[in-house]
Protein backbone atom coordinates (compact mmCIF):
# COMPACT_ATOMS: atom_id res chain seq x y z
CA UNK A 1 0.00 0.00 0.00
CA UNK A 2 1.16 3.12 -0.89
CA UNK A 3 1.77 5.63 2.31
CA UNK A 4 -0.08 8.60 2.48
CA UNK A 5 1.80 11.67 2.18
CA UNK A 6 -0.12 14.58 2.04
CA UNK A 7 0.59 15.85 5.73
CA UNK A 8 4.76 15.00 4.85
CA UNK A 9 7.10 17.63 3.81
CA UNK A 10 10.61 16.18 4.79
CA UNK A 11 12.62 15.78 1.57
CA UNK A 12 15.46 13.09 1.91
CA UNK A 13 18.43 14.13 -0.01
CA UNK A 14 20.44 10.82 -1.09
CA UNK A 15 24.30 10.43 -2.77
CA UNK A 16 28.13 10.24 -2.03
CA UNK A 17 29.28 12.71 0.73
CA UNK A 18 32.59 14.26 -0.12
CA UNK A 19 35.23 16.37 0.99
CA UNK A 20 35.34 18.91 -1.66
CA UNK A 21 39.11 20.31 -1.92
CA UNK A 22 38.75 23.70 -3.84
CA UNK A 23 41.29 25.61 -5.69
CA UNK A 24 39.97 29.24 -7.26
CA UNK A 25 41.65 32.28 -8.69
CA UNK A 26 43.68 30.04 -11.22
CA UNK A 27 44.31 31.89 -14.49
CA UNK A 28 44.63 28.17 -16.00
CA UNK A 29 44.37 24.05 -15.28
CA UNK A 30 46.98 22.17 -14.47
CA UNK A 31 48.76 20.36 -17.16
CA UNK A 32 51.04 17.55 -17.06
CA UNK A 33 54.47 18.49 -16.23
CA UNK A 34 53.94 21.57 -15.37
CA UNK A 35 52.91 23.35 -12.03
CA UNK A 36 50.66 26.09 -11.25
CA UNK A 37 49.65 28.03 -8.41
CA UNK A 38 45.82 29.30 -7.07
CA UNK A 39 44.75 32.74 -4.85
CA UNK A 40 42.73 30.43 -2.51
CA UNK A 41 41.87 27.32 -1.19
CA UNK A 42 38.81 26.14 0.74
CA UNK A 43 38.55 22.61 1.93
CA UNK A 44 34.54 22.21 2.72
CA UNK A 45 31.63 19.70 2.65
CA UNK A 46 30.76 18.66 -1.04
CA UNK A 47 29.06 16.03 -3.14
CA UNK A 48 25.80 17.00 -4.32
CA UNK A 49 23.14 15.31 -1.74
CA UNK A 50 24.67 17.29 0.77
CA UNK A 51 25.01 20.52 -1.26
CA UNK A 52 21.53 20.09 -2.08
CA UNK A 53 20.66 19.99 1.37
CA UNK A 54 22.49 22.30 2.59
CA UNK A 55 20.81 25.25 0.31
CA UNK A 56 17.10 23.56 0.96
CA UNK A 57 17.67 23.91 4.62
CA UNK A 58 18.97 27.43 4.16
CA UNK A 59 15.21 28.00 2.48
CA UNK A 60 13.50 26.55 5.95
CA UNK A 61 12.79 23.54 3.86
CA UNK A 62 12.89 19.75 6.68
CA UNK A 63 15.35 17.75 5.05
CA UNK A 64 17.71 14.58 5.57
CA UNK A 65 20.70 13.94 4.50
CA UNK A 66 20.74 10.17 3.18
CA UNK A 67 24.37 9.49 3.05
CA UNK A 68 27.63 7.69 4.31
CA UNK A 69 30.75 9.62 5.89
CA UNK A 70 34.08 8.00 6.41
CA UNK A 71 36.13 8.09 9.95
CA UNK A 72 39.59 9.21 8.51
CA UNK A 73 40.65 12.84 8.94
CA UNK A 74 39.55 14.67 6.12
CA UNK A 75 35.92 13.18 6.93
CA UNK A 76 36.21 13.99 10.23
CA UNK A 77 37.59 17.35 9.65
CA UNK A 78 34.19 18.41 7.47
CA UNK A 79 31.85 16.52 10.46
CA UNK A 80 30.82 20.03 12.14
CA UNK A 81 30.39 21.86 8.80
CA UNK A 82 27.64 19.05 8.07
CA UNK A 83 26.25 19.70 11.73
CA UNK A 84 26.33 22.98 11.96
CA UNK A 85 23.82 23.32 8.36
CA UNK A 86 20.24 22.69 10.26
CA UNK A 87 19.89 19.42 8.30
CA UNK A 88 18.27 15.88 9.89
CA UNK A 89 21.15 13.55 10.27
CA UNK A 90 19.46 11.20 12.15
CA UNK A 91 20.32 9.03 8.32
CA UNK A 92 24.23 9.38 8.23
CA UNK A 93 25.56 6.42 8.33
CA UNK A 94 29.28 6.71 9.63
CA UNK A 95 31.99 3.53 8.69
CA UNK A 96 35.47 3.55 8.54
CA UNK A 97 34.94 2.19 4.44
CA UNK A 98 33.27 5.08 3.29
CA UNK A 99 36.39 7.43 3.27
CA UNK A 100 38.06 9.18 2.40
CA UNK A 101 36.16 10.16 -0.15
CA UNK A 102 37.66 13.34 -2.03
CA UNK A 103 36.87 15.79 -4.71
CA UNK A 104 39.82 18.22 -5.96
CA UNK A 105 38.17 20.93 -7.57
CA UNK A 106 40.05 23.84 -9.91
CA UNK A 107 38.28 26.36 -10.84
CA UNK A 108 39.42 28.95 -14.12
CA UNK A 109 36.71 31.69 -14.44
CA UNK A 110 33.32 30.05 -14.75
CA UNK A 111 34.35 26.67 -15.61
CA UNK A 112 35.71 24.02 -13.39
CA UNK A 113 37.48 20.50 -13.45
CA UNK A 114 37.21 17.67 -11.01
CA UNK A 115 39.00 15.18 -9.81
CA UNK A 116 37.06 12.64 -7.44
CA UNK A 117 37.96 9.40 -6.09
CA UNK A 118 34.78 7.62 -4.43
CA UNK A 119 35.18 4.80 -1.19
CA UNK A 120 33.00 2.08 -0.83
CA UNK A 121 28.91 1.57 -1.41
CA UNK A 122 26.73 4.27 -2.07
CA UNK A 123 23.64 2.90 -0.12
CA UNK A 124 24.02 3.91 3.66
CA UNK A 125 22.19 1.28 5.98
CA UNK A 126 20.19 3.85 6.61
CA UNK A 127 18.31 3.52 3.25
CA UNK A 128 15.03 1.70 4.44
CA UNK A 129 14.61 3.76 7.39
CA UNK A 130 14.89 7.18 5.41
CA UNK A 131 12.71 5.79 2.59
CA UNK A 132 10.09 4.68 5.54
CA UNK A 133 10.50 8.07 7.41
CA UNK A 134 6.78 8.69 8.54
CA UNK A 135 7.39 12.67 7.47
CA UNK A 136 9.64 12.16 4.10
CA UNK A 137 7.38 13.47 1.12
CA UNK A 138 10.05 13.39 -1.38
CA UNK A 139 13.54 11.53 -2.87
CA UNK A 140 16.49 14.06 -4.03
CA UNK A 141 18.57 11.43 -6.10
CA UNK A 142 22.01 13.42 -5.98
CA UNK A 143 23.66 11.41 -9.11
CA UNK A 144 22.75 8.94 -11.82
CA UNK A 145 26.00 6.82 -10.28
CA UNK A 146 23.94 6.32 -6.85
CA UNK A 147 21.09 4.94 -8.59
CA UNK A 148 23.14 2.65 -11.11
CA UNK A 149 24.61 1.20 -8.09
CA UNK A 150 20.92 0.77 -6.32
CA UNK A 151 19.12 -0.01 -9.27
CA UNK A 152 15.66 -0.41 -7.40
CA UNK A 153 15.92 2.81 -5.69
CA UNK A 154 12.94 4.22 -7.40
CA UNK A 155 10.60 1.91 -7.54
CA UNK A 156 11.17 1.39 -3.42
CA UNK A 157 10.88 5.26 -3.11
CA UNK A 158 7.23 5.11 -4.84
CA UNK A 159 6.41 1.99 -3.14
CA UNK A 160 6.67 4.84 0.04
CA UNK A 161 4.71 7.50 -1.91
CA UNK A 162 7.40 9.67 -2.42
CA UNK A 163 7.31 11.79 -5.67
CA UNK A 164 11.58 11.29 -7.18
CA UNK A 165 13.75 13.79 -8.24
CA UNK A 166 17.45 13.17 -9.85
CA UNK A 167 21.01 14.97 -11.19
CA UNK A 168 22.06 12.68 -13.50
CA UNK A 169 25.60 14.57 -12.40
CA UNK A 170 28.65 14.21 -14.51
CA UNK A 171 30.47 10.81 -14.58
CA UNK A 172 32.87 9.50 -17.51
CA UNK A 173 32.08 6.50 -16.66
CA UNK A 174 28.32 6.21 -16.86
CA UNK A 175 27.20 8.96 -18.77
CA UNK A 176 27.26 7.23 -22.44
CA UNK A 177 25.56 4.50 -20.75
CA UNK A 178 22.94 3.33 -23.48
CA UNK A 179 20.05 2.55 -20.39
CA UNK A 180 20.33 5.41 -18.34
CA UNK A 181 17.29 6.76 -19.50
CA UNK A 182 15.19 3.83 -19.12
CA UNK A 183 16.93 3.07 -15.72
CA UNK A 184 15.65 6.36 -14.98
CA UNK A 185 12.26 5.73 -15.32
CA UNK A 186 9.77 6.93 -12.65
CA UNK A 187 11.94 10.43 -11.84
CA UNK A 188 9.44 12.70 -11.50
CA UNK A 189 11.79 15.43 -11.76
CA UNK A 190 15.17 15.36 -14.20
CA UNK A 191 18.27 17.80 -13.76
CA UNK A 192 20.25 17.30 -16.12
CA UNK A 193 22.77 20.26 -17.28
CA UNK A 194 23.67 21.03 -20.90
CA UNK A 195 27.32 18.97 -21.16
CA UNK A 196 24.99 15.70 -19.40
CA UNK A 197 21.75 16.73 -21.87
CA UNK A 198 24.11 16.32 -25.22
CA UNK A 199 25.99 12.96 -24.08
CA UNK A 200 22.40 11.44 -23.27
CA UNK A 201 20.66 12.56 -26.07
CA UNK A 202 23.23 13.68 -28.77
CA UNK A 203 21.50 17.41 -29.47
CA UNK A 204 22.98 20.15 -28.54
CA UNK A 205 19.43 22.41 -29.72
CA UNK A 206 17.34 22.49 -25.72
CA UNK A 207 14.50 22.10 -27.28
CA UNK A 208 15.53 19.05 -29.40
CA UNK A 209 17.21 17.50 -25.77
CA UNK A 210 13.49 18.56 -24.03
CA UNK A 211 11.74 17.26 -26.66
CA UNK A 212 13.43 13.90 -26.44
CA UNK A 213 13.16 13.81 -22.94
CA UNK A 214 9.64 14.26 -22.18
CA UNK A 215 8.91 11.28 -23.50
CA UNK A 216 10.42 9.73 -20.23
CA UNK A 217 9.87 11.97 -17.48
CA UNK A 218 6.89 14.71 -16.84
CA UNK A 219 9.12 18.04 -15.59
CA UNK A 220 12.81 18.28 -17.20
CA UNK A 221 14.46 21.22 -15.95
CA UNK A 222 17.60 22.09 -18.22
CA UNK A 223 20.68 23.76 -16.49
CA UNK A 224 22.53 25.64 -19.18
CA UNK A 225 25.09 27.86 -16.91
CA UNK A 226 24.96 31.55 -17.69
CA UNK A 227 22.38 31.39 -20.07
CA UNK A 228 19.64 30.20 -17.54
CA UNK A 229 17.64 27.13 -17.90
CA UNK A 230 15.11 25.87 -19.75
CA UNK A 231 11.54 23.81 -18.53
CA UNK A 232 9.52 21.05 -19.98
CA UNK A 233 6.45 20.19 -18.02
CA UNK A 234 3.35 18.24 -20.03
CA UNK A 235 2.93 20.74 -22.99
CA UNK A 236 4.64 23.63 -20.77
CA UNK A 237 7.99 24.97 -22.13
CA UNK A 238 9.79 28.06 -20.36
CA UNK A 239 12.83 29.11 -20.54
CA UNK A 240 14.30 31.59 -17.90
CA UNK A 241 17.50 33.92 -18.55
CA UNK A 242 20.08 34.05 -15.77
CA UNK A 243 20.74 37.66 -14.01
CA UNK A 244 24.18 39.13 -14.79
CA UNK A 245 26.26 38.55 -11.62
CA UNK A 246 30.13 38.42 -10.28
CA UNK A 247 31.45 35.01 -10.90
CA UNK A 248 33.74 33.68 -7.95
CA UNK A 249 32.56 30.03 -8.27
CA UNK A 250 30.44 27.62 -10.10
CA UNK A 251 30.99 24.44 -8.38
CA UNK A 252 28.07 23.02 -6.88
CA UNK A 253 25.57 25.85 -8.63
CA UNK A 254 24.07 22.72 -10.19
CA UNK A 255 22.99 21.41 -6.74
CA UNK A 256 22.04 25.11 -5.75
CA UNK A 257 19.43 25.33 -8.63
CA UNK A 258 18.11 21.93 -7.61
CA UNK A 259 17.26 22.90 -4.17
CA UNK A 260 15.90 26.02 -5.77
CA UNK A 261 13.91 23.81 -7.86
CA UNK A 262 12.32 21.35 -5.52
CA UNK A 263 11.97 24.39 -2.25
CA UNK A 264 9.58 25.88 -4.41
CA UNK A 265 8.01 22.71 -6.90
CA UNK A 266 7.17 20.80 -3.09
CA UNK A 267 5.38 23.74 -1.95
CA UNK A 268 2.78 24.45 -4.18
CA UNK A 269 3.51 21.76 -7.56
CA UNK A 270 4.54 25.43 -10.28
CA UNK A 271 6.97 24.00 -12.54
CA UNK A 272 6.86 27.78 -13.98
CA UNK A 273 7.88 29.68 -10.81
CA UNK A 274 10.00 26.68 -9.29
CA UNK A 275 12.00 27.65 -11.94
CA UNK A 276 12.48 30.80 -11.57
CA UNK A 277 13.02 30.47 -7.92
CA UNK A 278 16.02 27.73 -9.06
CA UNK A 279 18.08 30.33 -11.75
CA UNK A 280 17.72 32.92 -8.90
CA UNK A 281 19.36 30.38 -6.59
CA UNK A 282 22.07 28.82 -9.06
CA UNK A 283 23.04 32.70 -9.67
CA UNK A 284 23.22 33.60 -5.89
CA UNK A 285 25.53 30.30 -5.53
CA UNK A 286 28.14 31.50 -8.10
CA UNK A 287 28.76 34.94 -6.08
CA UNK A 288 30.76 32.95 -3.03
CA UNK A 289 33.45 30.60 -3.15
Amino acid sequence: MIADVNNRSAILSLGRTYCDIIFTGLQTLPVMGREVFAEDIKIVAGGGAYITAAHLAHKDCEVALVSRLGLDALSRGILPEIENCGLNLQFLEQAESAGPQVTVASVVGEDRAFLSKRAGRAEPCSLDAALNWDQACHLHIAEYATLYEIPDLIVRAQSKGLTVSLDTSWDDTLIYDPNLLDNCKGTDIFFPNMEEAFAITGSKDPTIILDRLSAYFPVIALKCGADGAWLQSGSTRQHVRAPKVNVVDTTGAGDAFNAGFLARWLADRDPEAALIEAVKTGSLAVQAA
